[in-house]
C-alpha cells in the first residue's frame, strides 16, 4: 500500500525565494523517475498537491514546480493573471523557472530520483510550461500537456525537444484558439518529435480540475479526466521501460 508524503521545497533563483511540493511513496526504496509538473496558473496549492499526491502513487517523485515565487499565491482569477502574464510574455524566464525546478527535482535530498528517467507534465498554464521546458532542449523522456495553450514565440525550437510529447485538448475548449492546434501540429511535424495530439469531444477548458463549473468554458469532466490520465501513464510506462 503505498504512503504517499508531499513535503515543502524552498530554493533560490536569483536571489529570490521559491517553494515547491514534493510528493513521493516514503515506502518504496531506490531509484524513480522524476516527474516535474507546472499547476495551473493558480500556482502552488491544495488542488496541485492531490493531483501530485495521485501521480506520485504510481511510483514516481513529482515536485510541483513554484512560477511565481515563495510570495505570490493567487488567491482570484485577477490575482492569478497578473503572476502568470509576465511569464507567458517572456518565453526565456518562464523556461528559466522550469529549468531550476527540473534541478531541484533532480538535486533534492528527501527520494532519489533517476536522472535518466525524467518527464514533465502540467495544466492550462501549465500545459504551456511543460511545453516551454522540452522546447528548451531539456533532457525529457515525455512532456505532457492537459488543456494548455500550444503556441509559442518560437517554433523552429521544437528541434531542441528530446523526447515524446503528448497534448490532451478539449476539442469545444474556447480558451485555446483553434489556430494553434494546426501551427503545433506543422512545428512538431517540421521537427520531427514524436508527438500525439488527443482530441476529446465535448470537453472545454480545466477538464481534470474538480473545481472548475464555468458551463461551456471551463468545466470538470470525470471520464475525460480519467481517459487522458491513462494516456499519460501509458505514455510514461512506455518511455520509461527499462
Amino acid at each position: 500500500m503505498s504512503q504517499v508524503t508531499v513535503r515543502s521545497l524552498v530554493y533560490q533563483i536569483d536571489g529570490q525565494s521559491y517553494e515547491g511540493r514534493l510528493a513521493f511513496d516514503i515506502s518504496q526504496q531506490g531509484s524513480r523517475p522524476g516527474l516535474l509538473m507546472a499547476p495551473n496558473w493558480m500556482g502552488v496549492g491544495v488542488g496541485a498537491e492531490d493531483i501530485a499526491r495521485s501521480v506520485a502513487a504510481n511510483g514516481y517523485v513529482v515536485l510541483i514546480a513554484d512560477l511565481y515565487g515563495q510570495a505570490v499565491r493567487p488567491s482570484n482569477a485577477d490575482e492569478a493573471g497578473a503572476a502568470m502574464m509576465p511569464l507567458k510574455n517572456d518565453r526565456a524566464l518562464l523556461r528559466k523557472r522550469m529549468q531550476a525546478a527540473l534541478e531541484q527535482l533532480q538535486s533534492q535530498g528527501e527520494a532519489q530520483v533517476d536522472a535518466s528517467r525524467l518527464a514533465t507534465f502540467g495544466f492550462c498554464f501549465g500545459g504551456c510550461c511543460a511545453l516551454e521546458l522540452a522546447r528548451s532542449g531539456a533532457p525529457l523522456k515525455a512532456a505532457i500537456s492537459f488543456h494548455g495553450t500550444l503556441d509559442t514565440p518560437n517554433p523552429a525550437d521544437a528541434q531542441n525537444i528530446k523526447g515524446a510529447v503528448l497534448v490532451m485538448h478539449g476539442a469545444s475548449d474556447p480558451l485555446v484558439p483553434k489556430e494553434q492546434l494546426p501551427a503545433f501540429e506543422a512545428e512538431m511535424n517540421a521537427a520531427g518529435v514524436d508527438w500525439q495530439l488527443l482530441s476529446y469531444g465535448g470537453a472545454v477548458h480545466s477538464f481534470t480540475d474538480p473545481q472548475a463549473n464555468v458551463p461551456g468554458k471551463m468545466m470538470y469532466d470525470a471520464k475525460v479526466a480519467g481517459r487522458a490520465f491513462r494516456s499519460m501513464h501509458n505514455l510514461l510506462d512506455e518511455v520509461f521501460r527499462g
